[in-house]
């Protein structure tokens, strides 16, 4: 039985399961127990130990515990056009130089910001099951060096599915970086720092092909003495660790802790990669989402809080046609650029776009020439 599997069986799936770390009413237990029909729960012991239960407005109780808004049908449930870049089954190509690939519906947590809600825990259609074809698709298009392979979690795969990725994508030829989509640093940090044979693993086929792993700190206190020894046994394998934050409401969106964040993820040993504007996604839009202009002072006044390292990320929406890197405000609009685009027509482009107060995302007819 793998490490996994093994922590896996302790995690919480069912409301009666938070009462030793939450102090919930009758009526809370019947919202999130009506919630769970549709957006499954799943949340580790040691994740719910960071949880300060005197405090209703915990953010790691946001991150992890059902909220009654998420019943609220507003909302996309693909926001960044997943399904028009599908080439093979649970593999995209969006952008020219990489591909990405949905390996399982599954996680160690689900969080509730999530933005493939769509399928996280419960739906499988859109999970990669042909690794052959998937690597004879890459090895066919020489413009594509790397390959992310996310989920769900990667690193939710048993191992020997990790080993199968490893091996099947460090033996292309075009292929100089694999990167893992992860939380698993973050909720269950022991599956890295207790798993002999996982480690053992990414230190073999480090010594193939560049090896990553993209995780997502979005708070200060997920950022434990466990979370920290988890990633600095990857960067012993000759892993690199990268952090991709997604700025969101009740959670991270004040300067101070933004920056404490930022410069807790540095001193961890990971780099800053980028801070993701939350995205219209159904179940999450109506409980994360701040508005661009509010974000885009957050993010000004924490960059003035981090050290030169931690300040290093980009702030961009993910969005169907591309990345979108968020510049700043000037005056009454907002500079925009593609940081990476779909259509190389965008690739670099500069906008100036009028935003209302209360706008939080870039609609298409925003983003006409």
């Amino acid at each position: 039985m793998s490490k996994f599997s093994d922590l896996q069986k302790q995690c919480i799936c069912d409301v009666s399961g938070l009462d030793p770390y939450l102090s919930l009413s009758g009526e809370e237990k019947e919202r999130i127990e009506e919630i769970i029909k549709r957006y499954p729960l799943k949340v580790t012991p040691y994740y719910l130990g960071l949880i300060n239960r005197d405090d209703p407005n915990d953010p790691i109780k946001k991150l992890c515990i059902p909220d009654y808004s998420e019943h609220l049908d507003d909302g996309e449930e693909d926001t960044s056009g997943e399904a028009s870049n599908t080439v093979v089954k649970g593999m995209q190509h969006k952008y020219r130089q990489t591909v990405l690939i949905l390996s399982t519906n599954n996680c160690a947590s689900f969080c509730r910001h999530c933005f493939r809600k769509r399928m996280v825990g419960f739906c499988g259609d859109e999970v990669a099951d042909d690794l052959k074809a998937m690597a004879s698709y890459v090895s066919s298009h020489r413009e594509i060096n790397n390959v992310l392979v996310s989920g769900g979690d990667a690193f939710a795969n048993d191992n020997s599915v990790i080993k199968d990725y490893l091996e099947m994508f460090s033996a292309l030829e075009n292929i100089g970086l694999i990167r893992f989509g992860t939380r698993i640093p973050v909720v269950m940090p022991q599956r890295i720092s207790e798993d002999d044979e996982l480690l053992s693993i990414l230190k073999e086929y480090g010594k193939k092909v560049q090896l990553a792993v993209v995780t997502q700190f979005n708070h200060p206190r997920e950022i434990t003495s466990d979370a920290r020894r988890a990633i600095r046994m990857l960067l012993e394998c000759g892993v690199y660790v990268r952090n991709q934050a997604v700025l969101l409401k009740g959670v991270n969106d004040d300067p101070a802790i933004l920056a404490d964040l930022m410069n807790g993820v540095v001193s961890a040993g990971a780099i800053p990669y980028y801070i993701f504007q939350c995205r219209p996604v159904l179940g999450v839009k109506n409980h994360f989402q701040v508005p661009l202009t509010v974000s885009s002072r957050i993010i000004k006044e924490a960059r003035c809080m981090m050290n030169g390292q931690a300040r290093g990320f980009r702030y961009v929406l993910s969005h169907p046609t591309g990345k979108i890197e968020v510049i700043g405000c000037e005056g009454d609009d907002m500079l925009f650029k593609y940081h990476e685009a779909k259509n190389d027509e965008d690739q670099g482009r500069i906008m100036r776009i009028r935003i209302d107060a209360g706008k939080c995302w870039l609609d298409p007819s925003d983003l006409k020439r």
